[in-house]
């Protein structure tokens, strides 16, 4: 293996070693958004149970959040995509979210096996980098 054919490589184990921080990150944003909808959920069903005049808090940003009645837990204000915002009975929105839920599980899914098919490639990479280097070091110790 040459020093040309050796670099190539290195430069394609860092581009993969920067998807892979890539995948990497979707699949946090896909578990926060997940999360986020497990959450929402339960509140949203526990609002139900609870009647009217449920205190929640509020987060109203910046860490900041405020205890606030729900004197209407059965309308839910949604935001569907694209800065849009329709109102949807509890049950709905509850439906709603389930269905968010699983298309992020899919989602996380695809981006997973795509991930570890990414870190197959690295390792192989990383095993042809590696057996370049004891060639090289094999024939410049030969040559002593």
């Amino acid at each position: 293996m040459d020093q040309r054919e050796l670099m190539t490589l290195q430069q394609y184990l860092q581009e993969y070693g920067q998807q892979a921080e890539i995948f990497m990150q979707q699949l946090q944003l896909l578990e926060n958004g997940r999360m986020e909808a497990l959450a929402a959920i339960e509140s949203l069903e526990d609002m139900l149970t609870a009647g009217e005049d449920t205190v929640v808090l509020l987060q109203i940003g910046g860490g900041a959040s405020v205890r606030a009645k729900v004197s209407d837990p059965e309308k839910v204000l949604l935001a569907i995509g694209a800065d849009v915002v329709v109102e949807r009975s509890n049950n709905e929105a509850v439906e709603f979210l389930k269905e968010r839920v699983m298309e992020m599980e899919a989602s996380a899914k695809k981006v997973a096996e795509t991930l570890d098919r990414l870190r197959g490639q690295i390792n192989e990479i990383n095993k042809r980098i590696e057996s370049g280097y004891q060639q090289a070091m094999a024939s410049g110790q030969g040559q002593e």
